[in-house]
């Protein structure tokens, strides 16, 4: 069943049904000021970071899920309405939401009058302008009260929901002209407060929320829209709120337009106040300056538009595939830009309050969006190797307004230093930009301890190095990508986070996982070391990564697939030889990606060992058998149902993984049906079962054992964008970014005939035409630029203007 419609031409997700499985989201915002909004309006708005300037509340796991956001009320007589449906949940006569790239429309009507509300944040502004026009098409006057609402979170998203023998006695607004402003305690330890404002002259207001809902009602029938006007409340101490209200006349056809801002400013200390006790509101009136009429919303909502045309043009795909051409065109790299903002911090399944940025999400996210914004790549890269420990352990996570560590996470995953080497090269092979090896970089964001950024390289391929376990395999700390496996927790206490409790700090769990990871990664490092001229370097890291691959082979081979894990106790994991979890993804996945023993044929082997007992309807399962019983020695991955999440759901993260490895192998076709298992835009005719937005990827899809196999959860932000935008674009379309140019060599499936990639590239623009008439899956059989053949299949790098490719499959 399907909830709406992709409209390709205005790149939009059309959602025509309120009452869609799960809210379906959009983001707003671009560089520092950011909202989420759902569907049905719901939402809140943040700057910066979502746990510590958190301007809107919102409940996570309300009931009914998704009350509290941005909402219009529209009394109409006896009849009141929402133009995104909820909180009154008015049956409407038409509804429409809008998803576009960083903004969001509702298009309504009820009982003759019409609404459009368009929601977005203007490029470089510190607000969310939401655009609400008004149209009567009656053949008589109406005379409707439009009320405005938005609840104030005190900051610290945190504290808020917690702190309330302090929170209920802080609130703070002041009232000015057409504005309310949320000023909790500015007067003491902030400079920063909020605003809400319209740009038309009120007949009320009220910003205290007992007041405009009432004790004892609900989002769905405040009290001051029972009472069909506002009290004009001060809230003292108690929850603060900000609600407008206009009493609007329409004649037959007539349409009014009105202007919101929900706005945020920060002021010097010396600039805080105008007078005793008064806010210096100087920011703000520029603020609603800016938007004061609809031909400034207008123009602002065109340059937002232009800015996502000029980033969707660095990667264009036409090919027969319909739904393809639109994830790989527009939302997939969409995604990834929103995972560049978000990391993991704030979506529908992350309060934002909990984590920070990730190191190894950071690194990863990286190879998704730095086609699109290079120099902010380059800055993301910086800002998370400021984060490591000399030894090239690093920080976890970190948090975005600071960018300093997470100390009560602290760090010992043992895959995070690794993930450096990838977004590094990856940046270099797009940019070109060597020099960014020569950046001083702090550990610990200590500049007393900054070293180059090329250090931070080394040792974070020393850091496997120097932390080997009994097989020589590298230890796995308290968890690798997988923070589920936790082989040295051993936790008996529901009260203990899984990944920060390390009972056992032995070292001998170790993980065939990051060994893979090693191999990889480390032959990137041996290129990058010999691009750079240091032989001595490169020679070095050439012999531990020869070592550790022929370790894979003596100690991580089980005979039809490579080994998971080394327990605790030295037994092995994702082995025959288990009762459950005999066999696991990462392994597989990162030893075909490193073709170790490719010669002696286990790549092939592993593969079809996942065909034969990983793979679903729905992608590939993490584990198999599911885990039945918990397993003290494995941690969290054990205690979920079998199904579900690590424990045998299909975990749209490492598929691609898997996807690289048999284009690795020249596996064309079954590349291409993992793929498109997972693929959003392919699953929209099963909404009503895959739960989540048919537009974006989801991090965890319900395995074959689960209760409803095919139920997504946990989407937007999630690796699987970047990783599903690297698979597609780099092995299977085979455009690949490298230092001398850009690489072609797709593996595709055999009934491809053509397909062509528009791709910007150091400044130039590159019309790749690839042509399959000989119905192959892999294999460059001739390139042709600009009407003259070359050899091999790199296309030689230009200063500027635009070449013509034409490649031939065979």
């Amino acid at each position: 069943m399907k909830y709406g419609f992709f409209d390709d031409a205005n790149k939009e997700y059309v959602i025509t049904s309120p009452k869609t499985p799960f809210p379906w989201i959009n983001y707003l915002g671009n560089k520092d000021f950011f909202g989420l909004i759902s569907n049905t309006a719901g939402g809140y708005t943040f700057y910066k970071d979502a746990k510590f300037r958190r301007l809107t509340r919102y409940r996570y796991n309300n009931v009914p899920v998704d009350m509290g956001g941005r909402y219009y009320y529209i009394k109409d007589e006896e009849c009141t309405w929402n133009p995104g449906f909820k909180p009154t949940q008015t049956e409407l006569d038409q509804y429409e939401c809008r998803h576009g790239l960083s903004y969001t429309r509702f298009l309504s009507k009820k009982n003759g009058l019409s609404s459009n509300l368009l929601c977005f944040i203007p490029l470089d502004y510190m607000g969310e302008v939401h655009l609400l026009k008004l149209k009567n098409e009656t053949d008589k006057v109406k005379k409707v009260k439009l009320f405005s609402f938005a609840e104030w979170c005190l900051w610290n998203a945190e504290d808020d929901m917690t702190n309330f023998q302090r929170n209920l006695s802080t609130g703070e607004v002041e009232v000015e002209g057409s504005a309310l402003y949320h000023k909790t305690e500015y007067k003491e330890r902030r400079n920063h407060y909020a605003f809400f404002s319209v740009n038309s002259d009120i007949d009320g207001f009220d910003t205290d929320r007992e007041s405009f809902i009432g004790m004892h009602n609900g989002f769905d029938k405040p009290q001051a829209i029972e009472n069909g006007k506002a009290s004009n409340s001060i809230a003292h101490g108690w929850s603060p709120v900000a609600s407008h209200y206009i009493e609007v006349e329409l004649q037959p056809g007539e349409e009014k337009e009105f202007v919101f801002i929900l706005g945020y400013v920060e002021n010097k200390d010396e600039d805080k106040w105008e007078s005793k006790g008064v806010i210096n509101k100087t920011k703000a009136k520029a603020m609603m300056a800016q938007f004061d009429t609809t031909e400034k919303v207008n123009s602002a909502f065109a340059d937002l538009e232009t800015y996502w045309s000029k980033l969707l043009d660095k990667f264009n795909l036409k090919s027969e595939e319909t739904e393809l051409n639109r994830m790989v065109s527009i939302w997939n790299q969409y995604q990834c830009m929103v995972t560049f903002n978000m990391s993991r911090s704030a979506s529908f399944f992350e309060s934002g309050i909990g984590r920070g940025m990730g190191f190894r999400d950071s690194n990863q996210d990286i190879i998704g969006f730095v086609h699109q914004i290079p120099a902010e790549a380059r800055q993301r890269i910086l800002d998370i190797a400021a984060t490591q420990f000399e030894d090239g352990g690093c920080y976890h996570q970190y948090q975005p307004l600071t960018k300093m560590g997470n100390h009560a996470l602290g760090g010992d995953f043992n895959d995070d230093p690794l993930w450096l080497i990838l977004s590094v090269t990856c940046y270099i092979k797009e940019t070109g930009d060597f020099s960014i090896l020569d950046e001083m970089v702090p550990f610990d964001n200590d500049e007393s301890k900054a070293q180059s950024l090329f250090h931070h390289l080394k040792v974070s391929f020393n850091h496997v190095v120097n932390n080997l376990g009994p097989h020589q395999l590298p230890l796995i700390g308290r968890a690798d990508w997988n923070d589920c496996l936790n082989l040295n927790c051993f936790s008996t206490n529901p009260n203990e986070s899984f990944q920060t409790t390390g009972n056992k700090k032995g070292r001998t769990a170790e993980s065939v996982m990051i060994a893979g990871l090693f191999v990889v990664y480390g032959k990137e490092f041996i290129k990058l070391c010999d691009r750079i001229g240091n032989i001595e370097e490169a020679n070095k890291a050439t012999k531990h990564v020869e070592a550790m691959t022929q370790t894979i082979k003596d100690h991580a081979w089980d005979g039809e697939w490579f080994l998971r894990a080394y327990d605790y106790y030295g037994k092995k994991v994702g082995s025959e030889e288990n009762e459950e979890a005999k066999i696991f993804i990462e392994s597989q996945g990162w030893c075909t990606m490193a073709e170790i023993g490719r010669e002696e044929g286990l790549m092939e082997k592993a593969l079809d060992s996942v065909k034969e007992r990983l793979d679903t309807s729905y992608g590939i399962v993490l584990n198999d058998p599911a885990f039945t019983e918990y397993k003290i020695e494995y941690g969290e991955i054990s205690t979920y149902p079998a199904g579900y999440k690590e424990n045998g759901g299909v975990f749209c993260h490492n598929n691609p993984w898997i996807i690289i490895g048999e284009a690795l192998l020249g596996r064309g076709d079954q590349a291409w049906e993992y793929f498109r298992k997972i693929c959003p835009a392919y699953l929209e005719e099963i909404s009503e079962l895959h739960k989540v937005e048919p537009y974006v990827y989801c991090q965890m899809v319900a395995g074959k054992d689960a209760f409803k196999p095919g139920e997504g959860k946990n989407s937007w932000l999630t690796g699987t964008a970047s990783w599903n935008f690297y698979a597609i674009s780099q092995y299977i379309l085979g455009i690949q970014p490298d230092y001398d140019g850009l690489r072609i060599d797709p593996c595709i499936p055999k009934e491809w005939k053509e397909y062509t990639v528009t791709r910007e590239f150091r400044n130039a623009t590159y019309e790749i035409n690839i042509l399959n008439p000989m119905g192959k899956n892999k294999g460059v059989k001739s390139m042709v630029i600009d009407g003259k053949p070359i050899e091999g299949n790199i296309i030689p790098l230009i200063k500027s203007g635009t070449q013509k490719v034409t490649v031939i499959i065979g």
